[in-house]
């Protein structure tokens, strides 16, 4: 088997977003558009964002994949030829896509951009590949119920150049490979046309019909037991088994995720990856760090999946369905101007408070924020609208796309 040398893919739900995923470390990027993808409560991209995202990944050597996923209805199938018509010429690298109909259309359409098919169309078998690969699919989205195990027998029985895509890090899924039906027997909205409402975080109490009253034995608090609750996935501890076993992308979930999410999963990544192709012992030795980083962002406690076997009772939260957060966002820096950094906030913070500069190489400088300015040079002590663009000093040298952080007091 070939060495390999996976991509890190990294979610971006906006244009700001994007540009941080690739500034800080990405080796590709997927986005959303408007329409047929599985994220409409995500920003996603209108054609304008998209074609300077297009534009700025590929003037940074990194890819852009656009999601089209959603399982089509009859009446969806006019609207992808005309949404393909436009994708052919913004010309990002590939396609992400669940629904054969779609896949046909986009190899009718745009056949010099690759198509990679979702982990939506359940890819559990090196079959599946392989039907996909006659059809003229470049990557395969791995199941995420699929182990190591399995993986490697996939890459074993699939040509060399096919590649497989596998999720490392983010949400999971509480349903089989996303097909979820709770959030339309619910609300109505429909997860596998886009509007999941995430039933899947609520919590519950479980009964037998026949049973009236009696409860199953599962673990609950007062308030109800957060029964379909996951863990998010975090396999910064394994890269060297995602190797091994034949992945070519590494994927991060969380396409309605913060820059400050994005940043701090893509450069902790991009760290351990690099890290551990120079010199696995390195990869060790740096342990630390990385999973000191890796909390920067919120997250729900962490979890393998099914990489080394079936879930248990352990990769469930039970008694909350709350983010554990270290860090709040307060904005990226933008262009400078006498000194002081244009931001748009994203969280309240004040003159003479503590902060974070972050950056792209890994490293953190605490900094005290010195003057608050708002669009008309007026002085601030705090900033207390959001999104609201300032210009802050912060008494120290910041680069265009650092992220502004402060860090909870537990």
């Amino acid at each position: 088997m070939k060495k390999r040398h996976p991509e890190l893919l990294i979610p971006a739900s906006s244009l700001e977003v994007l540009k941080t995923a690739v500034i800080f470390g990405a080796d590709a990027v997927y986005i959303g558009g408007e329409a047929f993808g599985l994220r409409a409560k995500a920003k996603n991209f209108s054609r304008s964002d998209m074609e300077e995202g297009i534009k700025f990944a590929h003037e940074h050597g990194v890819k852009v994949y656009v999601t089209a996923n959603i399982l089509a209805h009859n009446d969806d199938l006019p609207g992808v030829r005309e949404y393909f018509e436009e994708l052919k010429e913004m010309k990002p690298d590939a396609l992400i896509i669940a629904d054969p109909a779609i896949f046909d259309i986009a190899g009718e359409i745009c056949p010099e951009i690759e198509r990679h098919i979702s982990t939506q169309a359940n890819n559990t078998n090196y079959g599946t590949y392989n039907f996909w690969w006659r059809l003229g699919a470049k990557r395969v989205v791995s199941a995420r119920e699929l182990s190591l195990e399995e993986i490697k027998e996939i890459r074993r029985n699939i040509p060399e150049e096919m590649e497989i895509e596998s999720f490392v890090h983010g949400a999971m899924c509480i349903s089989y490979s996303g097909r979820c039906l709770l959030s339309n027997f619910f609300t109505g909205r429909d997860a596998n046309h886009g509007a999941c409402t995430h039933p899947c975080r609520w919590k519950y109490s479980v009964m037998e019909e026949t049973r009236p009253g009696e409860y199953m034995p599962v673990y609950e608090n007062e308030r109800g037991t957060f029964i379909f609750n996951s863990k998010d996935l975090c396999m910064i501890e394994h890269i060297p088994e995602l190797i091994d076993a034949g992945i070519d992308s590494l994927k991060i979930e969380g396409r309605m995720k913060t820059a400050l999410y994005v940043a701090t999963v893509a450069r902790t990544y991009r760290r351990a990856i690099d890290d551990y192709q120079k010199d696995p012992e390195l990869y060790r030795k740096n342990m630390p760090w990385y999973l000191e980083q890796i909390v920067g962002c919120t997250y729900r406690q962490f979890t393998t999946g099914f990489y080394f076997g079936k879930p248990d009772e352990t990769s469930q939260i039970y008694d909350n369905n709350t983010y554990a957060k270290d860090y709040t966002y307060l904005g990226i820096i933008g262009e400078e101007k006498d000194g002081l950094y244009r931001i748009e906030q994203r969280n309240k913070f004040s003159v003479g408070e503590q902060i974070e500069i972050m950056k792209p190489d890994g490293t953190n400088a605490e900094v005290k924020v010195k003057r608050i300015l708002d669009e008309d040079g007026n002085e601030q002590e705090s900033a207390p609208h959001p999104k609201q663009v300032l210009y802050v000093d912060l008494g120290e040298k910041a680069d265009r796309y650092d992220i502004l952080r402060r860090k909870e007091i537990e």
